[in-house]
């Protein structure tokens, strides 16, 4: 079902979902309530809600333990308006996996899973090619088996897609994709293997074990597993933006029972700080095996893998995190060196909030924020291109570094911000942007074509023509903009 809005009804939908009354406080002592960090990380936040039309969000801080911020913005429900409390649930999707890669570190820790062991020594009737798979590979997506779930249509493999048993049987017939540890590809059927192993060790359902060995321990009494055929009170309603941004549309979300090891929990920021709490304060875990947990993991040549054990792993020289992130909607860091944790759950498929982590904590972290501040000086330059107007970005980035001791935007940043004002028919204001990414990073091939995109879009045939060929001489691979310059006519 699609919920369309017209231009006027979409301003007015977000306009709702971004006032200054639809923050909470939860938690945070009136005190900290005006702190000016808290107030710019209130006012970043909200601009980002409004950049990447988010309707509902929850954030909290934790610090040594404590949440030190807890805020809730917007509506959980267009249709009715419902605002977002701290009572509110939000899908948290893949991350769901970081809970299961607990679960198995507390088998391990009573001795009844070895990480180095194949599945193949758990799991009988397995393919032979799959009985090698070791558990740590199959935890950080090193396995190379073939995924239970289509990436293109999001279906399940085989002939009858909502036929969980079919699926099952018709992946195991598939050929595996690489040797295990040879390289990472992201992965359902993991996951299920894994869902398996704990209710064979744990001698429960998985979902039973999740609820007594983590929800119940440390206290989520609202949390649980369910999707769009379940009654779950007070969970926010999630939604897609239709093609061209201009409106909504209800994500039926569906997660199979056999594969919710890796998708699934429903819960809310309070929650979440609880369980991180638990996590680290030895309730769940001991420290040796938390630490472990969060280790990086690497591949058979010694390069590092992109996951530790259900945790995807934010490499970098300092301030190092490890993460849950999923659906694109939902996501939590923790930054163990530096006793902080950020959680941000919103109802928006695309909307990435984990993009707007490392800016928050940089808040709390000043070094991070040297290092990492590139997403908050995007931010301040958009407040002053919407007020002063797109001439003379780099100037304005440049004042903006200075004043605040921020980082420069990366590419992604800067492509990201001209994509959506192509995406709102802005092709000018795009094409200033993607100048200062290409100003900024010259040797970008991606950036040169993003600009070319913008320059036709805004009938600068010329100027397109020229940073496709750019393009092109940076990367020849690049096949869109071949195919540009044939429809051109400049091949």
């Amino acid at each position: 079902m699609r919920v369309h809005f017209s231009s006027a009804a979409l301003a007015l939908a977000l306009a709702a979902a971004f006032p200054a009354a639809a923050i909470g406080a939860g938690a945070v002592p009136a005190t900290q309530q005006q702190s000016q960090a808290q107030r710019d990380i209130a006012a970043f936040v909200r601009s980002e809600m409004q950049e990447r039309q988010i309707p509902g969000l929850q954030l909290a801080v934790i610090q040594h333990g404590k949440v030190v911020l807890s805020r809730n913005f917007g509506v959980a429900s267009l249709q009715y308006q419902v605002p977002v409390t701290d009572a509110s649930l939000f899908s948290i999707n893949s991350a769901t996996k970081a809970f299961a890669g607990v679960a198995v570190m507390q088998l391990v820790q009573e001795g009844k899973i070895d990480l180095a062991a194949p599945i193949g020594q758990y799991l009988k009737g397995l393919p032979p090619a799959w009985q090698t798979v070791t558990v740590t590979q199959l935890l950080n997506h090193t396995s190379g088996l073939p995924d239970v779930l289509d990436q293109r249509s999001g279906k399940l493999v085989g002939p009858q897609p909502d036929d969980a048993a079919a699926a099952w049987t018709a992946v195991q017939a598939l050929p595996v994709e690489a040797q295990p540890g040879e390289r990472y590809r992201y992965n359902q059927t993991n996951y299920v293997l894994l869902a398996q192993l704990i209710e064979l060790q744990g001698g429960q359902p998985f979902t039973a074990f999740i609820q007594r060995r983590q929800f119940d321990v440390a206290g989520m009494p609202h949390s649980g597993f369910g999707d769009a055929k379940d009654v779950v009170a007070n969970k926010a309603s999630s939604y897609v933006l239709d093609r061209g941004g201009k409106g909504y549309r209800n994500v039926i979300e569906d997660f199979p029972v056999f594969m919710r090891a890796g998708a699934g929990i429903n819960s809310n920021t309070g929650e979440l700080a609880n369980w991180l709490v638990a996590l680290q304060s030895g309730r769940l875990l001991a420290p040796a095996s938390v630490k472990r947990l969060w280790q990086p993991t690497s591949l058979n040549d010694g390069k590092p893998a992109a996951w530790a054990l259900g945790w995807p792993t934010i490499g970098r020289d300092a301030h190092r995190a490890v993460a849950g992130i999923g659906g694109g909607r939902s996501a939590f860091y923790v930054y163990p060196d530096d006793g902080l944790a950020i959680v941000i759950l919103s109802n928006l498929a695309g909307g990435q909030p984990e993009q707007l982590i490392d800016t928050v904590a940089g808040f709390y972290l000043p070094a991070l924020r040297q290092q990492r501040g590139g997403a908050y000086a995007a931010h301040l330059l958009r407040q002053q291109a919407a007020s002063a107007g797109f001439d003379g970005l780099d100037k304005k980035l440049a004042a903006i570094r200075r004043q605040h001791g921020l980082s420069a935007p990366t590419e992604d940043d800067l492509n990201a911000w001209g994509y959506r004002l192509l995406g709102r028919q802005q092709p000018k204001q795009a094409a200033a942007v993607f100048q200062l990414g290409v100003q900024l990073y010259p040797q970008g091939a991606n950036g040169h074509d993003s600009l070319a995109e913008a320059y036709e879009a805004d009938g600068a045939k010329a100027q397109a023509i020229a940073h496709y060929r750019r393009s092109l001489e940076l990367d020849p691979g690049n096949t869109h903009a071949t195919e540009r310059l044939r429809v051109l006519g400049a091949n």
